[in-house]
C-alpha cells in the first residue's frame, strides 16, 4: 500500500500568515478606536443617570448633595450603587459647580484635568 501524504508547503503558509497579518492590521486600528468612542458614550450616559438622580435628590430634600457628600448621597436614586467611570476611577462631582450648582465629570482615558479626543474631559454641562 502505497499513501502520499501532502501538506503545506512553506511559502503557502507565509502567504496566509501574510494574509491574516494584514487583516489584523487593516480590522484592529479600527476595532479600538470603536472601543474609545464606546467608553466616552457609556461616560455620557451614566453622567445623565447622575443628573437625572441629582434632580430627584433635589425634589426629595430641597438642595444638591454637597461636595463632601459626594455621588454616593444619590445611591437610594440609582438601581446600583454609583459605578466608577469606564476607565476605573470615580467620577468628579463638585456642588456648588463651575458652570451650575453642580458639576460631574469623568477626566477621560489619562485620568488628568483636560486633554484631547480620549484623553478629554467628559461632561454634559
Amino acid at each position: 500500500m502505497n499513501k502520499t501524504t501532502r501538506g503545506f508547503t512553506l511559502l503557502e503558509l507565509l502567504v496566509v500568515i501574510v494574509i491574516i497579518g494584514l487583516l489584523a492590521g487593516y480590522v484592529a486600528p479600527r476595532y479600538f478606536s470603536q472601543v474609545g468612542k464606546s467608553e466616552i458614550q457609556v461616560a455620557k450616559a451614566q453622567i445623565d443617570a447622575f443628573e437625572k438622580a441629582l434632580d430627584q435628590y433635589r425634589l426629595d430634600t430641597r438642595r444638591y448633595p454637597t461636595t463632601e457628600e459626594g455621588l454616593d448621597a444619590i445611591r437610594p436614586y440609582l438601581k446600583k450603587a454609583v459605578p466608577l467611570d469606564p476607565w476605573g476611577r470615580p467620577y468628579v462631582y463638585r456642588a456648588p459647580g463651575q458652570k451650575g450648582e453642580f458639576d460631574i465629570l469623568s477626566y477621560g482615558r489619562d485620568g488628568k484635568a483636560g486633554g484631547s479626543g480620549e484623553d478629554a474631559d467628559i461632561t454634559l454641562n
